[in-house]
């Protein structure tokens, strides 16, 4: 059989995992239907030595050093030419037909570009899980939030999403893709190097009129947090630099400078949150990403044209034109179900 789909997980300094999840995706994972890929990031501890002793049949992907989570992908894809491309991260565990119900849905719907499983934690699997839940959406301030999740409230899952829908962006801890529509669309954005490029580049998908879905016949469990922890000042600064650039990249003229101006407010707000609840670190971080946004404009001038010049919306279905911090602190909306828009 002509295998169509590159399983493909992203490897830096990460034995431990590869040893602990790669058993299942190799159970759960038809070597007639799929490759199993681990691409990996210029790792100094043993995780080549081990997968060439113990998992000969996964493919790997040599690179010189630690490219991130955006172009450690990239030039994994571009030495593939798979019609279909899953982005798996190296926590997650893989559940019986995750593949064959996903791959079967996209060869039955050429209209869809991308999707995501159901993501549960792995931790409490009654749960749905931070990175993603059951399907991600944006407020028109660029706070990200899922069927699921919102900020921080994450819900138990009781079957209540479990109807395929439209969402606006697929987790990167295991989306499926078309390669085709990947490259095209220009790939992930190298520059992010790790967080929210995969909702950078959803938006972009959809903006120019693809259909990204969750399917949630499809189920996997992701552990989450598990190369930056929540509080790690790095991932702070990375979040809220990478969400101020996907804004510029993306939102038409007649929002944008409405919504940085909220932004500066509520992001001096974050920042004096982080700073009296004793993370000065990450306070600054915030201050910092605002300083790097402020320099790396200008180099996204043209790429900011180039999307709006492709898109054939204002605002991609999926974005949601209330304030996400008004709902969940003020109104105390707490899930995706309370949510008016």
């Amino acid at each position: 059989m002509n295998r169509k789909t590159a399983v493909i997980i992203l490897n830096w300094n990460g034995r431990k995992l590869l040893e602990q999840f790669l058993p299942a995706l190799i159970k759960n994972t038809p070597g007639e239907e799929a490759d199993i890929i681990v691409a990996d990031n210029g790792s100094t501890d043993d995780s080549l030595p081990f997968l060439e002793q113990s998992y000969p049949s996964v493919r790997i992907i040599r690179m010189d050093k630690n490219y991130g989570f955006a172009e450690g992908y990239n030039k994994a894809l571009a030495q593939l030419n798979d019609e279909y491309v899953v982005l798996l991260n190296s926590d997650v565990e893989v559940t019986e037909n995750w593949l064959t119900t996903a791959i079967d849905y996209l060869e039955n719907h050429p209209e869809v570009t991308a999707l995501q499983p159901k993501i549960l934690s792995y931790g409490d699997r009654s749960s749905f899980e931070y990175a993603g839940a059951c399907g991600g959406f944006l407020d028109i301030y660029g706070y990200p939030f899922c069927r699921g999740r919102i900020f921080n409230t994450i819900e138990k899952d009781s079957g209540q999403y479990d109807r395929e829908t439209e969402v606006l962006w697929a987790s990167g801890a295991c989306l499926f893709i078309r390669r085709e529509d990947y490259l095209e669309a220009g790939g992930l954005d190298a520059h992010f190097f790790a967080h929210q490029e995969e909702i950078d580049l959803c938006w972009r998908l959809r903006a120019r009129g693809k259909k990204i879905i969750c399917l949630p016949q499809s189920a996997v469990y992701h552990v989450g947090g598990a190369t930056l922890k929540m509080e790690h000042p790095r991932k702070t600064f990375l979040n809220f630099r990478n969400n101020l650039l996907m804004l510029y990249k993306n939102l038409p003229d007649k929002y944008y400078s409405g919504v940085m101006q909220c932004r500066i407010l509520t992001d001096s707000l974050a920042a004096l949150q982080f700073l009296v609840s004793g993370y000065p670190a990450n306070a600054f971080s915030v201050v910092k990403a605002h300083w790097d946004f402020a320099k790396q404009k200008k180099n996204y001038k043209a790429v900011r044209r180039e999307n709006l010049e492709k898109s054939k919306v204002d605002l991609p279905a999926g974005i949601f034109k209330i304030s996400l911090l008004w709902e969940y602190y003020i109104k105390r909306n707490r899930d995706y179900r309370s949510l008016q828009y």
